[in-house]
């Protein structure tokens, strides 16, 4: 089922629908790395708030074990409803993350990728406390200020005076073009013991996925039309009146973060 919850502020961006209908994610062991320091068993029983499905697939992983399951998203939902369509305990709602009011509250609130890519990180993460249950967990995956400087300051800055205007099967092809350029260096020279070289530790993620995953990666950062790279300091204060708050590292690019509403 899909409804639609009142208070939609963030404007629908196109380029998430055209992303999730050309391309997949399945992998399951970044979804387990991601929502550390829970594991998928957590989720066992319960009632789980997917705040900014996507196409699903974080959905798809915890809807065999869960309660109930309701999916959240803008832009993409009825995607993420059509790649699920055989499993029967969700709930699917066209909404902004950031301003819905879904009336009821949650055991876990996950939203894994997307709050870097909203309007306001602070409110949306204000809003999915909002409807944690008293020792309810929250758990969001966001991309980190630090480690992405060339990211920041080489890539985006591209993306934003050029690639906004590409159509989106151009930007696939380039990304695909990209993918393919990177396979040298990361089975080359990535593979030496030079951490110090920039997203030494994200490359070694990148050789245990596939080539068309890898694509993924990196039309990702190629398309969407907003990041937001969130620094330890402020992830801390995201997190702040939580318990047991954690900003965990990921990769030398990413916080997993985590509290249990009081």
């Amino acid at each position: 089922m899909v409804g639609n919850a009142q208070g939609v502020v963030q404007k629908q961006q196109s380029e998430w629908f055209e992303q999730w209908s050309m391309l997949e994610d399945r992998e399951l062991f970044l979804f387990k790395d991601w929502i550390q320091p829970l594991v998928l068993e957590d989720f066992r029983g319960k009632d789980v708030l997917d705040a900014g499905c996507g196409s699903g697939q974080h959905t798809g992983f915890v809807a065999p074990i869960a309660r109930h399951v309701t999916a959240v998203d803008l832009n993409a939902v009825s995607i993420a409803q059509q790649r699920n369509k055989d499993v029967r305990n969700v709930t699917y709602v066209q909404a902004d993350i950031a301003t819905m009011d879904l009336g009821r509250k949650f055991d876990i609130v996950m939203s894994i990728g997307v709050v870097h890519h909203t309007d306001s990180p602070e409110a949306t993460i204000h809003n999915l406390r909002r409807h944690l249950k008293p020792g309810g967990r929250l758990i969001v995956w966001v991309y980190s200020e630090e480690g992405n400087a060339l990211v920041r300051y080489g890539v985006e800055p591209i993306r934003k005076v050029f690639l906004r205007f590409l159509p989106r099967s151009w930007l696939l092809q380039l990304s695909r073009v990209i993918a393919a350029c990177m396979v040298l260096p990361i089975y080359s020279i990535y593979l030496l013991p030079v951490k110090f070289l920039p997203y030494y530790a994200y490359f070694q993620n990148w050789r245990r996925l596939s080539f068309t995953r890898n694509v993924l990666n990196v039309f990702d950062k190629l398309n969407a039309p907003q990041v937001d790279f969130i620094s330890k300091k402020r992830a801390d204060t995201l997190l702040l009146g939580l318990k047991d708050p954690k900003v965990l590292p990921y990769a030398g690019v990413s916080f997993s973060l985590s509290g249990m509403q009081p």
